[in-house]
Parts: C-alpha cells; structure tokens; sequence
C-alpha cells in the first residue's frame, strides 16, 4: 500500500477538482473519493448526510487502549463560490505554478484536508501503537457548520473520545490555541407607510435603523480584553429598506457580525445589545451562535503541541488565535472539551479570495507537522 499512496500535493489537486462551492456544496463524492483511500489504508470509514449528496465522513484508526485517547484531525470539503472577479487560471484543475498550487479551496481547506489525509496514511502500524486516530472530514462547515454540528449530535460515541483536537484551517502552519466566537444577528425596524410626499403621515423604518447604526458604530464591549484574542468585534454586514423612492419605508433591516473572545456570553450579549438599541429595534433575531475556543497555554497539551512543532517550524513558539470560527466550535463541546489546536497549511489571507492558492512547500511541510503530532499524540492530552 506504501508504494501507491498519493502525495498530499497530489490529493490536493484531486480535491480541488471536485466542485464542492456551498452552496449547494454537493460535497458526496469528494467523501467518497477519500473514504475509499481511507478504508484501503486500513480505516474503519462511516458516511453521514446532513442533506442530501451533503456527506460528512469518520476514519477511525484503532490504536492502543493503554495509549489514550485518539488523536482527531478535522478539515472541511466545501468552498465559498469564486466571487465575480475573474480567474486567470481554472479554479477546478489544481494548476502549479511558481510553487503554489491554484484552486478555489487550495488553502481552505482542501490543502490540510489532503495532508492530514496524507499523513494518517502513511503513519499506519505507528498510529496502531500509540492512541489511534479519528479523522472527522466535515461537509457545510462555510455556512455555519452543518456537517459539524450533525455528527457532534449524532447518536452518542460517534465521535469521541479524542484526547487532542487538530483543525486543518488556513494558518500557514503556524498552530494557533484557538478562534472566536461567532453572534450573527438579524436586525429588524418597522415603520408605517405613507406617500413620500406626505411623510407627516407616516413613520420611516430607515430613520429608525440609521438610529440603530450610529448606536452600534460607537458600541463598546462590557469585557476585558483576552490576553491573546484581543477585544470583541463588531460589524454591520448589510443594510436594506424601502420599497420605491416616493414612499415612506415601513421595514428596514440590518445584519450583525459579531466575533467574541474566549468567555463572552452570548446570552447576556443579545439582551445588552437588545436593551441599547431600544426603542429603534423591533426584531432581533439569532442566525448564528458559536462560541469561541481556546486551549490554555498553560495546559499540558499546549506545551507538548509547542514541543513537538518547534523544531520542524523553527522557530520559538507564542500562543496564539484565529479571528475565525472553525468546526471546532461544535466538535471540541462534543469531544467534551478537548485540547484544540488550528493549524494547517493554507494561506489565512487567501481563503474566501479570487486566485486562491497553496504553497506546495507549505502542504509537504503540513504532511511532517501531522506526522510529528501523531508519533507524540499520548503526551498531547490533557
């Protein structure tokens, strides 16, 4: 089997030519293509749709009982959409060039999916001896985290135990400890219509709104900064109102990114924002909620995760996070809280951009980072 194995830069360009943009995603057979590699590598491989030809897959590898827990690699299949620029090469071939390797999802996050992919492989007896392995490769993750969410609540044991997390997103094979939350809100304003020549008679819903507006653009977070992920954000992502020129608008609304640090309640958040925003805000509802994840790096795994990784990045090592939400989100809550580390090998400042791409060096390099974790995964719990 040794012999036949892809590369992970080889996979990487097999992946990229599967279309998988969310939507509609469609990520079934891109599973399939890597499940087939899995279960021929001695992988226990399970499918599951959260919709349909939406199919998540788990790699099991059992390992040693005495060693631990699992070690458990995520990645994610699907892609944003190419954007209205155009491309100067195909988004779907998988093109090298200059060292970089091109393709809508080449760096989020088919790149570390095929490297992790890559590595599991090529561990084999060695992943046996020690924990094991469970590879989670998730479809939906670019929409609020479907996949994810699916397995983690799926019939129990599905999952876990892991004793450690590693998220394959873009973080040009720096590890990060972990990421933000993520409040998405939907905001509404009523008003009453009445024609634009008589606006006595009416009450302007984009009035009310632009209210809102200069209240969030000067909103200050309740919370002290976290020591690594900085201050909380906030960000008005759309504005709309009106029907036509010369009427009263009677509805507008707005949509609310907001990306938390490690101990924010939402909770308490929302009904904050709901209480500053009075008497404007009529509506304010939840798109989205995830919270945000974070290793101590004062924890046992993080110093083993910074050991381990060290000499083949080197360079010394300081804790840090992602400003982004990743399916750990909703895997590390079903892993019972387990030790999370973001690290793969995709440009951060590349995903979701016309021209995507990947440093091959970068992905061969991911491939030895994978490997490394995996012959120390007994020490990297806790």
């Amino acid at each position: 089997m040794a012999g036949s194995l892809p590369t992970a830069v080889e996979l990487t360009r097999r992946l990229i030519r599967f279309n998988t943009i969310n939507p509609p995603g469609a990520e079934e057979a891109a599973a399939h293509h890597l499940g087939e590699l899995l279960a021929a590598g001695g992988f226990a491989v399970s499918y599951h749709e959260f919709a349909p030809q939406r199919t998540s897959l788990i790699a099991r590898r059992a390992g040693s009982d005495e060693a631990g827990a699992p070690l458990c690699f995520t990645g994610h299949l699907d892609t944003v959409p190419l954007g209205a620029a155009p491309w100067s090469v195909d988004p779907f071939a998988g093109e090298i060039a200059d060292g970089k390797l091109f393709g809508r999802g080449a760096s989020d996050t088919k790149s570390g999916v095929a490297a992790f992919v890559a590595a599991a492989l090529q561990a084999g007896k060695e992943a046996a001896r020690g924990p094991g392995l469970v590879l989670a490769i998730t479809a939906g993750e670019e929409t609020g985290c479907q996949g994810a969410f699916h397995l983690a609540q799926s019939a129990a044991g599905l999952l876990g135990p892991a004793g450690l997390l590693v998220v394959a997103e873009p973080t040009s094979n720096y590890p990060l400890l972990g990421h933000k939350g993520a409040l998405w809100l939907h905001a509404l304003s009523r008003g009453v219509t009445a024609h634009g020549s008589m606006p006595e008679r009416g009450v302007n819903a984009v009035y009310k709104m632009a209210r809102i507006l200069a209240k969030l653009e000067s909103w200050r977070f309740p919370e002290t900064p976290h020591p690594v992920m900085g201050r909380s954000t906030l960000n008005v992502g759309t504005v709309a109102g009106g029907m036509n020129i010369n009427s009263v608008p009677d509805r507008a609304e707005i949509t609310i990114d907001i990306r938390t640090i490690a101990g924010s309640d939402h909770a308490r958040l929302r009904a904050l924002l709901t209480a500053q925003l009075a008497p404007e805000l009529d509506e304010l509802e939840t798109v989205l909620d995830l919270g945000s994840v974070w290793t101590d790096p004062g924890r046992g795994a993080s110093s083993e995760i910074f050991a381990a990784l060290e000499p083949l990045l080197k360079e010394r090592l300081e804790p840090r996070a992602a400003p982004y939400f990743t399916d750990a989100a909703a895997l590390h809550l079903a892993l019972g809280g387990v030790p999370t580390v973001i690290l793969g090998p995709g440009e951060p400042d590349l995903a979701h951009q016309t021209g995507e791409f990947c440093r091959v060096a970068k992905i061969e390099q991911a491939v030895e980072l994978y490997r490394a974790l995996i012959r120390r995964a007994g020490a990297l719990q806790g």
